[in-house]
């Protein structure tokens, strides 16, 4: 059937563009996990966790994209090919597009739903629990030899050469910024200890020198001690979840806060673009016989563009008060599907006049 080979072409187009979405995204996500990890000492078996949840939060913004294009290379290449053109000639209607591709927007549009309403929060959450355990972790965890640690947000900085097997470390290295001179530090041994508060820590040195002085000055201060302990005070902890994309759907829909509104709107406003970009990706897709099973991807680039950005000034606006939370951002999806109908449907039109008169 005709329907059925139409939405194994569909189906396979839009995998296939998913996934490449989804391969150029996890990089990305990749490389901001990883200088995040860097930076705040993350356990490495929290990383590919976070990687991965990552991804499954972005995904809900890669589906609609993925549609898009995946209709619009595979009709487009059934354009091309003037199979849809044989199949319209042989008496085929404009239906017999239509009801594949709706089949497959009704099955996606049902999985957006679950990954945007429930799926991508839930992932959301996971994520800023982990970075809240790894930062505990890693705030509290030993000085590791051979790398540099910073302590106090940066105003402490301690490498150490090796470990022993007790815990001391060999051959230290302290800096401190203190206003607006440097103490550095040098010593055999150290050892550092956490607070019972948990929120401070000391590192004590031992058989070592100590330089005071203002950088770019003469004059440095020496002093040599047989022990000597730095207190060094941990930044504060995070709250475990804190952002608005982690707010269960639920909670959002009791919420009178507009950021948690606007979030609410964003969340359903993603499956109706799914819809809308699947139905107007028929039309879009339509080629003239010398145009290549491309000339179509631009457009289709440049429509998710705009709408993608219409729908965050819609929630911008909602967030600042600028529209009311009733309006939702349901005049996104309307300003679009009319937009589409203008620069779709009027050259149709233009062209079936022309050629009505021509006849005439």
């Amino acid at each position: 059937m005709l329907e059925r080979y139409i939405l194994r072409e569909v189906v396979a187009s839009w995998l296939a563009v998913t996934g490449i979405l989804l391969a150029i995204m996890v990089p990305f996500e990749m490389a901001r996990v990883l200088s995040r990890a860097a930076d705040n000492q993350y356990p490495h078996s929290l990383v590919f966790e976070l990687i991965g949840l990552g991804a499954v939060h972005n995904l809900n913004i890669l589906v609609p994209i993925g549609l898009l294009l995946g209709v619009v290379l595979a009709l487009g290449r059934l354009y091309h090919d003037s199979e849809i053109t044989a199949a319209l000639a042989c008496g085929a209607g404009p239906g017999r597009l239509y009801a594949p591709v709706s089949l497959l927007a009704i099955l996606v549009t049902a999985l957006l739903v679950w990954l945007s309403l429930d799926v991508a929060p839930r992932a959301m959450a996971r994520v800023l629990n982990l970075r809240f355990v790894a930062f505990q972790a890693g705030r509290l965890a030993p000085v590791a030899p051979g790398r540099f640690r910073t302590f106090g947000g940066g105003g402490t900085v301690v490498y150490a050469e090796s470990a022993n097997p007790d815990g001391t470390l060999s051959n230290v290295f302290v800096e401190r910024s203190r206003g607006s001179s440097v103490e550095v530090a040098l010593a055999a041994r150290a050892r550092h200890a956490i607070a019972p508060d948990r929120q401070s820590l000391t590192i004590t040195l031992y058989d070592g020198e100590r330089f005071t002085g203002d950088p770019g000055g003469a004059q440095f201060r020496i002093m040599h001690f047989g022990e000597h302990t730095i207190p060094v005070q941990l930044p504060p902890p995070a709250v475990p979840v804190t952002d608005v994309d982690a707010a269960p759907t639920r909670a959002l829909l009791h919420s009178s806060d507009r950021e948690q509104q606007a979030e609410l709107q964003w969340r359903i406003a993603l499956p109706v673009m799914a819809v809308v970009l699947t139905l107007l990706a028929v039309p879009l897709s339509r080629l003239n016989p010398r145009q290549g099973r491309y000339a179509r991807v631009w457009v289709a680039v440049l429509l998710y563009f705009v709408y993608s950005s219409l729908v965050e000034l819609g929630r911008s606006w909602i967030t600042r008060g600028t529209l009311p939370a009733s309006l939702g951002l349901w005049w996104t999806h309307a300003a679009i599907i009319l937009a589409a109908a203008l620069v779709i449907g009027v050259p149709s039109v233009v062209a079936r006049v022309r050629h009505r008169e021509a006849r005439a």
